[in-house]
């Protein structure tokens, strides 16, 4: 092995799973949020790029801003609460098996705001303006569990600025455009098996490394709704990629005396560079009675971006891993029914596939396909003010994981992963 060769190799590992969904706090596929409206949220995103309902809209579809009378505000929280275990199943390392246990509750409950406005320009005009966090994750294990030579902590947050117009072309026809400004930052950290690599005995005496980066990068969204003689409204809506290349470095604890000017453990700094996917959704809103209303929606996200990791060090090396990602397609139906003028009932039904292909599943990465339920409520209390309240319920798939990094240190992990998840969501409403 080269004398950089470890260096390279752990510290890849650790930022590639800054950039890779942990299913335990990224709940769309990778590490995509689809957590971005309430009312959304009630019918499994079905009809997301067609419905109109509130000022989100900015993010599912900036033509259907054309439906909001006048000027309105929609302000949500969502509360993501994970459940991930993993079951270790003969995960050894040089000299026996990896000690520690399931990793002590790894997947931590976040809170994912939202804000958008919509506001009138003209008749045929409208102006929006959204802050969301369409990507992102949160995930601990304890310092001791069988997995820490490949994964620890892992932290990912984004700010999107998204301003937006909408222009009514006729009663049959709009579409509408936003731009993106989106912010990045991230930090992982991984145990080091420094026992092993001092040539003492495996296990015996832990370091640790953490990488940290941020970024600024641009994107766009387009969207165009039509609106058919059979009460029937479809929208289509696009979301384009966004490069983000993060600057930051990273940072060894605990070397022991033996390893101390050991370049393969220098502190420094780093760039990574990572492709965010576009995706495309087609939804479709039909009105069936005076009451309800029936919604789809069929969204593509193009996540095949993601087939590598390049690391490049100020001092001049640089490292590639393949991750390999694949496009992923997610599906969902909804219906909506009106109760009373004051209260709107929702539910709604999805799957969502994972990009992570079975062999590359890691510590960092145990995302897997994952099915959609969901219920939610639209309470109107006032002339100008209404609460959106949803529930959702994520049945992942099981993962296998076969992960070899013997080379680096890290072990070979063997064991499933099982997940599940719980979100609950509320959005306030408001008519100016």
């Amino acid at each position: 092995m080269k004398k950089t060769g470890f260096l390279c190799t752990s510290i890849t590992a650790g930022m590639g799973a800054l950039f890779c969904g942990l299913a335990g706090s990224a709940l769309a596929a990778g590490f995509a949020l689809n957590e971005q409206s309430a009312s959304d949220m009630g019918v499994a995103f079905a009809g997301g790029a067609a419905s109109g309902e509130d000022a989100s809209t900015v993010f599912y579809n900036p033509a259907a801003m054309v439906l909001i009378s006048g000027t309105q505000l929609s302000v949500g929280v969502h509360g993501v609460m994970p459940d991930l275990t993993f079951n270790n199943q003969g995960s050894f390392t040089a000299g026996g098996a990896l000690t520690g246990g399931d990793g002590g509750g790894a997947a931590k409950g976040v809170v994912v705001p939202n804000f958008y406005l919509v506001t009138d320009i003209s008749p045929n005009i409208k102006y929006g303006f959204g802050v969301s966090s369409p990507f992102g994750l949160q995930t601990e294990y304890n310092g001791t569990w069988v997995g820490r030579y490949q994964a620890l902590k892992s932290q990912l947050e984004t700010f999107d600025l998204n301003p937006s117009l909408a222009f009514k072309v006729n009663d049959r026809i709009s579409w509408g455009a936003g731009f993106n400004a989106q912010y990045i930052n991230a930090s992982l950290s991984k145990a080091i098996d420094f026992g092993l690599l001092s040539g003492g005995v495996p296990q015996s005496a832990d370091g640790a490394v953490e990488a940290a980066g941020n970024s600024w990068a641009y994107g766009y969204n387009l969207g165009v709704l039509f609106q058919l003689p059979t009460s029937t409204r479809v929208g289509i809506a696009y979301r384009s990629k966004i490069h983000q290349t993060l600057v930051g470095s990273a940072t060894f604890s605990n070397v022991p005396a033996s390893l101390i000017g050991d370049p393969r453990f220098f502190n420094g700094k780093m760039t990574a560079a990572v492709t965010l996917p576009d995706s495309v959704s087609l939804s479709l809103v039909q009105k069936i009675a005076d009451k309800w209303e029936l919604m789809s929606d069929l969204t593509f996200t193009r996540w095949s971006y993601f087939n590598q990791l390049a690391l490049v060090f100020a001092d001049g090396r640089s490292s590639v891993t393949p991750e390999n990602w694949r496009n992923t397609f997610r599906g969902s139906l909804g219906a909506t029914y009106r109760f009373s003028d004051q209260l709107k009932l929702r539910g709604g039904i999805g799957f969502d596939q994972s990009p992570v292909r079975t062999g590359y599943r890691t510590a960092a990465i145990p995302d897997s396909h994952r099915k959609i339920l969901a219920t939610g409520l639209n309470y109107k209390y006032s002339k100008a003010d209404s609460l959106d309240f949803a529930y959702q319920h994520l049945f992942f798939n099981d993962g296998g994981i076969a992960n070899n990094q013997l080379q680096s240190g890290g072990g070979f992990l063997i064991g499933t992963y099982n997940i599940d998840a719980n979100i609950l969501s509320l959005q306030y409403n408001h008519e100016f």
